[in-house]
């Protein structure tokens, strides 16, 4: 039984598994001023994570970044949970990019020098999306491709009665 993912999915899955978990690593020990940093910047276009605490803040932050790194570099995860975990987070992430004063240039996407930072989550979006597209809509459900087979082998076996009994 194959991987549930294909070759053209390794590189993305890769390339924005090991960026988020390499974050999320580094989150994990964030000390008090670090923690109400992230916590401030994330209340001020989320304002319902007023309520958590900015040390649980930042603990589950790190904790959703390495699960979501770890989902997307392990291969047995199937590529359309994969890609919905990260355009989910990935969607988040933009809209504080999307939604804090400052990030983006007066009447336009392209970011400010501060905002340059966040706006890399734009193509961790794209790479979310293109997953969870290919993981969904481009590949056929296994019944069918095990039907395929199946059937396949059936028409073999009948070919070869037909030529015998020809």
């Amino acid at each position: 039984m194959g991987l549930p993912i294909t070759l053209s999915e390794i590189a993305p899955r890769i390339s924005a598994g090991a960026f988020i978990l390499n974050s999320g690593l580094g989150k994990r020990g964030a000390d008090e001023e670090a923690a109400t940093g992230m916590h401030g910047f994330a209340t001020g276009t989320y304002p319902f994570l007023a309520n958590v605490p900015p040390q649980q803040f930042a603990k589950g932050l790190a904790t959703a970044e390495i699960a979501i790194g770890a989902a997307l570099l392990t291969p047995f995860v199937p590529t359309a949970v994969a890609g919905a975990a990260l355009t989910a987070f990935s969607g988040g992430l933009l809209g504080l990019y999307l939604k804090t004063p400052g990030m983006r240039k007066e009447g336009s996407l392209a970011p400010t020098e501060q905002g340059l930072a966040v706006a890399k989550d734009s193509w961790l979006l794209g790479i979310g999306i293109g997953l969870l597209v290919r993981g969904t809509v481009d590949r056929e459900p296994r019944r069918i491709r095990k039907a395929a087979k199946v059937l396949a082998k059936a028409n073999k076996k009948a070919a070869k009665a037909r030529d015998r009994f020809s």
